[in-house]
């Protein structure tokens, strides 16, 4: 599998925080590629790259028993290897300095010292605190009851940020099914989430997919993956479940060989802020699925409703026809996508104020689960978008609970225009007018 496939966990995740894209990639693919390249671009612009900070461990267990030494030795403290394989000492007396650099070897290296003894290896290809994307592993392993993909990526974020809350907080089962996910806080403040869920979520495959995702108070992040295959898609299932268990996930997660080598990473400055790099502010998701709460028609019961930090919410709603999904996403500052996702081969009606609208319906998913999509997609002159979508089932990633989505097109319409969306976002200045 080609290192570059999980470069940065977080970034995948953006279909979880763009979910104008939802289930069905099917329909207008270039329309919701430029609003995810135009999403990401200002969520990069948000984030901040924590400096890190703290004492290393001088020597730690490993899965199998072993004791193992943070720099990459055995314990003993007679050898680590640095880079390009250079012998150097652990930094004792002597004056012999720790290595400065975890080559993609010492990943290698690190990850079978850490797994449990008598398994096969295959298939190894990682990157070293010196590559750009950051340090990872992967390797397949068979620990005799099947041949499992399994990978270690690790970085940086931010503590408290909206990206250290994704890796650790269960998801919401309505947008991530999954079996089992238990988030705790460690003794030494940091916090694990271990999940237990799929490749796909809508099951078309079972490939199972198991994550142990540890944030510590200084920022660092470890995030480890396995499957029950021998590849993480497109690979026959080889095993009942995954080769580590609950326990043992937490036991290489929070190993402190990791933590020193995210020490050796390079540190990022952090940009200065200014007026022409600012991003544009945030909408808060609980005023989010508030506002749309209010703005459903009546007799609809809310079953269940949720959303994100920011610009995302959805309701699940019955009016005694069954349940149905609505989801909304409220996102300032869009006018650099307004030709792809608005233009003249969408046939937006434009209405007196300046708004733009584009309504249809079509396909619900790509994976032939017959869902069907109803969607009203604004834009105002200041560039605010409001995407509202309804669907004729109660997930976008489970088969159909009603002939068609319990909202009208008219009825989305008028959710996406109301003026409500635009108390949501804060003025910061007078709205340009269109020649």
């Amino acid at each position: 599998m080609p290192v570059e496939q999980r470069d940065d966990q977080f970034e995948e995740r953006l279909g979880s925080a763009l979910r104008t894209a939802g289930g069905a990639f099917a329909v207008d693919r270039a329309a919701l590629v430029a609003g995810g390249e135009s999403r990401g671009r200002r969520l990069r612009t948000r984030r901040r790259t924590a400096v890190v900070s703290g004492a290393l461990a001088i020597a730690l267990v490993g899965v199998g028993g072993a004791l193992v030494a943070p720099w990459g030795g055995d314990g003993t403290g007679q050898r680590a290897v640095g880079a390009g394989g250079t012998t150097v000492g652990p930094g004792d007396a002597t004056g012999t300095a720790t290595p400065t650099v975890t080559t993609g070897d010492d990943m290698i290296d690190l990850l079978k010292n850490l797994l449990p003894k008598g398994g096969r290896f295959s298939n190894e290809s990682a990157r070293g605190t010196d590559s750009e994307l950051g340090p990872y592993v992967y390797a397949v392993y068979d620990d005799g009851k099947g041949a499992a993909a399994l990978s270690v990526s690790l970085g940086r974020v931010e503590p408290g940020s909206e990206r250290a809350r994704e890796a650790t907080e269960c998801p919401d089962r309505t947008l991530t099914p999954y079996d089992d996910c238990v988030s705790s806080t460690l003794p030494d403040a940091g916090v694990l989430r271990i999940l237990k869920g799929y490749e796909y979520p809508d099951r078309r495959v079972d490939t199972k997919l198991w994550t142990a995702d540890l944030v510590t108070p200084d920022g660092e992040h470890v995030s480890v993956m396995e499957w029950n295959a021998p590849a993480e898609k497109d690979a026959p299932i080889s095993r009942a479940e995954p080769p580590l268990d609950s326990e043992e996930l937490k036991t290489l997660v929070t190993h402190g060989a990791w933590s020193v080598t995210i020490d050796r990473m390079p540190k990022a400055e952090t940009p200065s802020a200014s007026p022409a790099s600012s991003p544009p502010p945030a909408v808060e998701g609980g005023s989010v699925v508030s506002t749309l709460t209010g703005l459903l028609p009546s007799g609809l019961d809310v079953v269940s409703k949720g959303g994100e930090e920011t610009e995302y919410g959805y309701v699940v709603v019955d009016d005694g026809k069954g349940k149905s999904f609505v989801q909304v996403n409220v996102q300032p500052d869009m006018s650099d996508v307004e030709d792809q996702l608005f233009g003249p081969d969408k046939n937006p009606e434009t209405l007196a104020d300046g708004t733009k609208v584009v309504v249809k319906q079509g396909i619900g998913d790509d994976k032939g689960l017959g869902l069907i999509m109803r969607t009203a997609d604004t834009i105002r002159t200041d560039g605010m978008r409001v995407v509202v979508m309804a669907f004729n089932s109660g997930s976008q990633s489970t088969g159909p609970t009603r002939a068609m989505p319990a909202l009208t097109l008219d009825q989305l319409k008028a959710i996406a225009t109301s003026p409500k969306w635009r108390e949501l976002v804060p003025t910061t200045g007078s709205e340009p007018t269109r020649g």
